[in-house]
């Protein structure tokens, strides 16, 4: 900065009242002031952080009881109703069992291998005769 225009700054400064500041006092008044916002920045990244654990604690569903071998029925039923909303990815062979069965089947290996019966696609089931 020109020296004539610094003391005119500084002359008009004193004659309003006003504190002229040397490069080391400015330079220590930006460093303070960069220190509260990235301070209030990091308290604003905590509020938000604890504020996301609490709502997630409170929005994760409560898990099912498991549903006991003998009686896999329910959860295939429970598992084809999706909202009234009707998904077929084309079409399922039943050789030598019936409905009924091939559904008790899905809804096993389903829950065994814990994907979602609407993630799996069955292209035949077939009925094994023991000899």
């Amino acid at each position: 900065m020109n020296p004539t225009l610094f003391m005119l700054a500084a002359e008009t400064a004193e004659k309003t009242g006003d504190k002229v500041y040397g490069v080391g006092e400015a330079l220590g008044v930006a460093l303070f002031t960069w220190a509260v916002v990235f301070a209030v920045l990091f308290l604003i990244f905590v509020c938000i952080r604890i504020f996301g654990a609490v709502v997630g604690a409170f929005s994760k569903k409560p898990e099912t009881p498991a549903v006991p071998a003998a009686a896999p029925a329910p959860a295939a039923a429970a598992a084809t109703e999706d909202a009234g909303e009707e998904f077929s990815s084309g079409s399922l062979k039943l050789k030598g069992c019936d409905e009924k069965t091939a559904a008790m089947i899905m809804a096993i290996v389903s829950d065994n291998t814990k994907i979602p019966l609407n993630e799996l696609i069955f292209k035949s089931i077939t009925l094994v005769e023991e000899k």
